[in-house]
Parts: structure tokens; sequence; C-alpha cells
């Protein structure tokens, strides 16, 4: 009963450590993806571990849906696809899952969402310098400090918080209410 209320009681801390962040990027990203959806481009998401499975849910609500029936909204999880994936890294090396696959597939007016609770994943650092170069926006989901990643992407979401719990469950709580917006 101690350790749960523990849990809890850290993860209203971490919330209210980093409310306001969290308020103004919901908003702030929920009119990139406006504006990117207007464009008609695509959201490219990816994250490695739980990361990889926040940018599957995140693209499973925004094709399916959040709240309410709406249209779909073009978007593909990068972490989903295990036979590139595990083709890229055999033969080019896991590094190269990512930005491999958005050398490929992405464009201009595309956007690119990135998860990483320390922002130091190569796979995703070289995701990012890939979105750079094909002039690609791009929105990072981080924790700690934001890593070598927050000086990579374009707008830098970093929650202030060592646990890596922590900032999944701070990430979650961004993109639900970003897709509560957008609906």
């Amino acid at each position: 009963m101690r350790k749960i209320r523990n849990e809890l009681t850290n993860h209203q801390e971490v919330l209210k450590k980093n409310f306001q962040l969290i308020e103004k990027s919901v908003i702030e990203i929920s009119k990139i993806i406006k504006k990117t959806i207007k464009k008609k481009g695509i959201i490219y998401m990816a994250g490695n571990g739980g990361s990889a499975t926040d940018s599957q849910h995140f693209v499973a609500e925004l094709i399916g849906r959040y709240k309410k029936s709406r249209k779909p909204y073009s978007s593909v999880s990068l972490s989903s696809d295990i036979g590139t994936i595990t083709c890229i890294a055999n033969d080019f090396g896991y590094e190269n899952i990512f930005s491999r696959q958005l050398e490929a597939l992405g464009k201009r007016n595309d956007l690119l969402i990135a998860f990483s609770t320390s922002g130091n994943s190569k796979n995703i650092i070289n995701l990012l310098k890939t979105s750079k170069k094909k002039k690609i926006f791009s929105i990072c989901l981080l924790g700690n400090k934001g890593g070598q990643s927050k000086n990579l992407c374009d707008y830098p979401v970093i929650i202030s918080s060592m646990s890596t719990a922590r900032i999944q469950e701070m990430h979650q709580i961004i993109y639900h209410n970003v897709c509560s917006l957008i609906d």
C-alpha cells in the first residue's frame, strides 16, 4: 500500500512540476499537427522500447479516433514495421532504423514526432539529422535534460524528471490532450 501511495505521489509531483510546460506544449503541438494535416502532410513518429509503444499509441489515436469519430489523420509509426526495422538494422546498423525510413518516405510538409526519455538514443539522433536534411519539422518529447536531441529538433519538450516511468506518463498526458484538442 505504501509503495503504491509513493508512486502515485511521485506521479502527482512530476505532473505539478511540469504542468505549465505540458499545458503550453499541448497547445503548440496541436497547432503544428493541425497545420500539417491542412497541408496534407504525414505525421511520422518513432521511439525505442516504451517510447516505441507511445509512438504507436499516438498514431493509433490519430488514425482511429480519440473520443469522437472523425476522418483519419495520415500518420505512421516508424517503430512498427518489424520486417523493415530488422532489415535496416542488419544491413545498415540499428542506429539507422528510423532515419532510413524517413529518408525513403518523408517530404517537406510532413512532421516528425520523436519520443526519447534520455534524448541520447543514436537512432533518434540520426532520425533528427535526417529530418533537418529533408526540411521536415520535428517535435521531440524528451526527459531528463533532453540529451543531444534537444539541440537537433525544432520543438523540444523536456519533462523535468529522471524517472523513465514518470517521463513516459507525462508524454502520454501530452499526446492524449493533443488528441483532445485536434478532435
